[in-house]
């Protein structure tokens, strides 16, 4: 909702984006609101499976997928090949590896600016709402801080997104994804 407030307080930002928060959700909602769709966002750890079948209703109404190796994406990519989905991030024997090696949050926060901004924004907040708990659980959590790895899949998110920015804004290349 703060995201949301923020946005509507920023006419430059509103003009492109505008996040809509809806009630209600239900299986009638979702039988108009996923044929609409043109991208499906499923991200999660590889081998934590948190894409299922929403994920696969948005493919079968021509959504392209963008997200991990994980879960539904595994079965959609054998199915649709590497080029018509856009996979970032670790495969699950890299998590295991990361881990074995012991994960540390902060060496992504340190060594990527980019990243460092956005979970500094993270603790001044949006809207006047401060959102330092979440930047506290990526970087010093009590137990184990970020254990979705979000922050060691950033920069392979943020490749993947720009490579499907640029196929999006030309359709006609796109337009074979979604058919």
């Amino acid at each position: 909702n703060k995201i949301s407030e923020d946005i509507n307080q920023h006419p430059e930002i509103k003009a492109k984006l505008n996040v809509v928060f809806v009630e209600d959700y239900c299986v009638t909602l979702a039988e108009k609101l996923m044929p609409a769709s043109e991208i499906s966002e499923q991200i999660s750890l590889a081998g934590k499976e948190a894409s299922g079948t929403g994920n696969m209703k948005f493919m079968i109404n021509g959504a392209v997928t963008f997200g991990t190796m994980d879960g539904a994406n595994v079965e959609i990519c054998d199915s649709v090949g590497n080029d018509n989905i856009f996979i970032f991030g670790m495969t699950t024997k890299e998590v295991d590896e990361l881990w074995s090696k012991g994960y540390n949050s902060t060496y992504y926060y340190n060594n990527n600016m980019e990243l460092r901004k956005i979970i500094d924004r993270l603790k001044k907040g949006f809207a006047g709402k401060s959102f330092e708990n979440i930047a506290n659980y990526l970087l010093t959590s009590n137990g184990i801080a970020d254990q979705y790895m979000c922050l060691a899949d950033f920069e392979s998110y943020m490749d993947a997104h720009e490579r499907m920015d640029k196929v999006y804004t030309e359709m006609e290349k796109f337009q074979p994804y979604i058919d």
